[in-house]
């Protein structure tokens, strides 16, 4: 560090080269002279492996990394800032009780559900005054203020406000203080950075839909392009049909989950939750029935979704209606692995459809429709090769085929099975809690936690390796899963209200384990900020046919 003209100077190393910046200077002033270099906008920094929001000063020598709107980190602090200016615009144009009466619910598409809870009719006119007020502060470059708060003043500032979400959350909160931010005399908290202001909010659109409003957002992979929002009403049921039942339970977030840990209620959740899953289960299983010439139940979800306990718990079900299900894996129908499909990087693609051998599986599909003995393939992983080692199956009038995949849901996978033959299922593990009510979960992060502690355990692989995988699961996922979700027949939940106290005590070993020099430190410090906000609980209570037993172990099932 050197000194120059009475002026404390820092050297900065970007990019590998140094350069001297003097004492008070800010990330976003560093920025400007980078930006061009980048594609994307720079929206948040990393001095020396720390998170930095661009309008923090430089306070040591260090090296600095960026992170733009295609970045992970990158997208989730515009989503958040764009949250929070929203969140002011309602505060704006229709008063504080109406701003403390929206819930930040969850996400269909690139659209960010917001319901006001009948405070704000859910109008054009309505959504329009909101854009308009956001859009007025983007032109100002309205600042966003940082102030730490001792937590016992953040507490009583909320419930000044009369946000009791944040108040329950920070009870439990081991830290002096709390971060809040603030925007023109409102006051909010985030987990998370947020930018410096809100000029940077430069691509979104506040639509109105159901009783509420959807914020609309860029995508990561095309982060200055607002997509016109794609209505997917079955998933919008089914997320809204869960949140609701969690408030009416009383655990609609962190704090009330909290709250129920504390109180002795825990094994009482568990149970409540255990016996709506399977009401669930069994509605489906009676549809399945009453639909009558049903004989192919296919089953897809993405990754993590829990769709093998499911798959069990289903056929279960359905045995208890007189039906003889059959599981059916359409992995056993890969190709030969020489003949596997090769993605960009070269590397085997296992996701696309060319993956699985369709002609064969149609073949198979259709003689035991007609009533034909068929000798069902095992794929052995090892070799690479399609194995038959003499399961031989016939159908009966009772029996049904429960068959699971990532490409259930695509009727190019089952092209010559007719239509009334089949019943489709999507399962996913659809966040049903927020941390408060304007801290959203997303779904992927359960997911992921799931994946981690139950990839540990099952195959050895470490936290660093699952992080690094996750993204090429989620195009995978986008590509053969996700666009098919809106014609199944039945949709299927999976998250257990209580399941993120549970995975704690598993994913924190495992996250605590990853370098600082790795790339995937920055998600694992995220993911460790995440969990501090839940009591942990042990598995001990679970049922041993929980879907959380699909990934902390002690299943009764062969998952």
């Amino acid at each position: 560090m050197a000194r120059r003209a009475g002026c404390r100077m820092y050297t900065i190393t970007i990019n590998g080269e140094q350069k001297k910046y003097p004492q008070g200077i800010t990330y976003e002033n560093i920025v400007d002279e980078y930006q061009e270099q980048y594609d994307n906008m720079i929206v948040v920094a990393a001095a020396d492996g720390k998170i930095r929001e661009l309008f923090k000063k430089v306070t040591k020598d260090c090296t600095v990394d960026f992170f733009t709107l295609k970045d992970d980190i990158g997208h989730k602090t515009y989503v958040r800032t764009a949250t929070m200016l929203l969140l002011k615009g309602v505060f704006d144009v229709f008063g504080e009780e109406s701003c403390m009466s929206c819930r930040v619910e969850f996400t269909v598409g690139n659209g960010y559900y917001v319901n006001p809870c009948g405070t704000i009719p859910a109008t054009r006119e309505n959504a329009e005054k909101i854009k308009v007020r956001m859009l007025e502060l983007v032109e100002k470059k309205t600042p966003f203020m940082k102030r730490s708060y001792p937590i016992e003043e953040a507490m009583e500032l909320f419930r000044t406000h009369k946000m009791q979400d944040k108040e329950r959350l920070f009870r439990y909160r081991r830290s002096s203080f709390v971060n809040i931010y603030e925007i023109e005399g409102y006051y909010d908290y985030y987990y998370g950075y947020m930018l410096p202001n809100a000029g940077y909010v430069k691509w979104f659109d506040v639509i109105p839909y159901a009783d509420g409003f959807m914020l609309l957002l860029p995508r990561k992979k095309n982060p200055m392009v607002v997509e016109p929002f794609k209505e997917q009403k079955k998933l919008f049921h089914t997320l809204k049909a869960s949140e609701d039942w969690g408030r009416k339970i009383g655990i609609a977030t962190v704090g009330d989950l909290n709250d129920g840990i504390c109180s002795g209620s825990f094994s009482e959740l568990i149970l409540v939750q255990e016996a709506e899953q399977e009401r669930k289960i069994g509605e489906i299983a009676k549809d399945i029935v009453n639909r009558g010439g049903v004989k192919f139940v296919m089953i897809a979800g993405p990754s993590s979704s829990g769709k093998t306990s499911f798959s069990h718990r289903l056929s279960i079900q359905l045995r208890t209606l007189g039906k003889v299900p059959h599981p059916i894996a359409l992995d056993d129908y890969f190709v030969d692995r020489e003949h596997t499909p090769r993605d960009e990087n070269g590397e085997y693609n296992f996701e696309c459809l060319e993956a699985i051998d369709t002609k064969k599986f149609n073949e198979d599909m259709t003689k035991l429709l007609a009533g034909e003995q068929v000798e069902m393939p095992t794929f052995n992983f090892k070799t690479g090769k399609r194995e038959y080692h003499g399961d031989y199956k016939k159908l009966g009038p009772d029996d049904i085929l429960v068959i699971e995949g990532i490409h259930g849901l695509n009727d190019k996978t089952s092209y010559a099975l007719p239509k009334e033959s089949k019943y489709k299922i999507y399962i996913s593990a659809l966040t049903n809690i927020n941390v408060d009510d304007h801290n959203r979960i997303p779904t992927t992060d359960g997911r992921l936690l799931r994946r981690m502690v139950r990839d540990a355990r099952t195959r050895g692989s470490d936290a660093r390796r699952t992080i690094e995988m996750w993204p090429s699961v989620r195009r995978g996922e986008e590509e053969n899963i996700f666009p098919f979700q809106e014609d199944a027949d039945a949709m299927f939940n999976s998250v257990l209200i209580y399941e993120l106290a549970v995975l704690k005590q598993f994913a924190e070993p495992l996250l605590f384990q990853i370098p600082k020099n790795a790339p995937e430190y920055y998600e694992a410090r995220r993911l460790l900020k995440f969990l501090d906000y839940f009591l942990s609980v042990p598995s001990e209570s679970l049922p041993n046919n929980s879907i959380c037993r699909e990934f902390v172990g002690g299943s009764c099932f062969k998952v």
